[in-house]
Parts: C-alpha cells; structure tokens; sequence
C-alpha cells in the first residue's frame, strides 16, 4: 500500500505501526521520526498539500485529521480517486480509536490495537493516581499577541484534565479563544507551548513583568508531547502527569 500522511502526529503514528516503508508522502510539518522520516517526499504543508503530487505518488491512501487539514483537500483527493481517512481525537479515548482506525486502514490491525490497549491502561493509570491529588488550575497558551489558549473540547485540555489539571478558560464555540490578563490570574500554572508559537525562556520575563504574576507560575511545555496524538499519546500521558505530580 502506499500512504501518504498529511498530518504530523499521523505521520510519526504510521512508523511506530510498522508502516513506515509504506509511507511515499508527508508535510514539510511531519519531522518525527527524525531518523527515518527524512526519506519520504514532501507534499506540501497541512494546509495546502499538493494534490497533483500526491495523484503522481500513486497515493492509494491519504491520512487526514479533521482539525489540521482543509476539507476541500479531502474532497479534492476523493474526486481523483484517492481514498481519505480523516481522523479527529478530541480526547485520550479519542486518540486509542484513531490507532485502531489507522492500524485497520494500513494493514495494521493487531498493532493498532495492541497499541490502543497500552494507550487506555495507561490513561486509567493516570487518571486514578490524578484523584488522589487537588486540581491544579492551568491556562495552556498556544499564541502570543494576542494571547490564545486552548479551551475545553481540545485534546490538549482533555489530556491535562484527565492528568490533574482544571482548565480555567471557559468552554466556548471557539476552541482557541483569545484570552485577557484576569483568565491567567486564575491559574496556578501557565504553560507555554512549544509550538505552534514558539514560546522561549525569554518569553517567561517578559510575561511576568507584563502581568504581575510571580515568574515561577509561567512554565515552558513540549507542544509536540501534549499535542500530538496517536501512538505520541502514551509519552504525553507521562508528560502531563509529571507537571502537575
């Protein structure tokens, strides 16, 4: 089979699956895994694949999510007669059913679900070891000017909440909303992700100086471990759990 991957997290996926050698497509944004990735033409970016080099890869499958890429590139793919698996994780339960859809689809069945199985033992874990702790209120800011943070219905709040965290921006249409001063007054814990701004320690001063809060209440975080899902889940379940242990 030959796949082509238009999403990261997707991507990284197909090679812990053990289909990496069937991967003949990817996005400039699909680097993991570092060694081997390389090797695999790219397509485009996730939101303007190249869709005339996907039909001459002779692509018989394209993998998707919903969230990262654009529906008319799927509609697109599906008139030239490509196949399209779109997936969209919103949570840790969401991410084990995505490894089962994807292992099924790319003639990796028993790995995908023997994948999924640690993903869910591994959530349970953590989740139980999370009751016996306190909350801890965090806000995860993904931009900066203007401040924008992820909301509840994200898999970055799902995957914090079930680790111990309580999200103190509000649930909203948007999932992304823009947020004031007084939203980071009431965490306890400001994250800044990596990507896809790419906060830097530098930021850590100056959003301290810039909102009275005590320095130590800002704190860098790896977007690619909280983030990313699929097969990337079971190190952000450890990931998240250690910043609020």
């Amino acid at each position: 089979m030959r796949v082509v991957s238009l999403c990261p997290s997707l991507t990284e996926s197909v090679f812990r699956l053990g289909k990496g050698d069937e991967l003949v497509g990817r996005t400039k944004f699909c680097v993991q895994p570092r060694d081997r990735v390389e090797v695999v033409p790219r397509v485009g970016g996730t939101k303007n694949p190249r869709i005339e080099r996907i039909v001459e890869l002779g692509a018989d499958l394209v993998l998707m999510n919903e969230e990262e890429n654009r529906r008319e590139d799927a509609d697109a793919l599906r008139a030239a007669g490509i196949r399209v698996l779109s997936t969209f994780a919103r949570d840790v339960a969401g991410a084990a059913a995505s490894l089962r859809e994807i292992g099924a689809a790319i003639g990796a069945g028993r790995r995908g679900e023997e994948l999924a199985v640690e993903v869910e033992a591994r959530a349970a874990e953590v989740a139980a070891r999370a009751r016996h702790r306190g909350l801890s209120r965090f806000v995860y800011l993904i931009w900066q000017d203007p401040w924008m943070a992820v909301a509840p219905g994200t898999y970055v709040d799902a995957l914090l909440t079930l680790a111990g965290g309580m999200n103190v921006v509000p649930a909203t249409e948007n999932r992304y909303p823009q947020i004031d001063v007084a939203t980071l007054h009431g965490a306890e814990a400001i994250l800044l992700s990596s990507e896809p701004f790419p906060f830097s320690q530098k930021h850590l001063d100056e959003m301290a100086e810039e909102t009275a809060l005590p320095r130590e209440r800002f704190r860098l975080v790896d977007g690619e471990l909280l983030s990313w899902h699929g097969t990337r889940t079971l190190e952000g379940l450890v990931y998240a759990e250690r910043l609020f242990a």
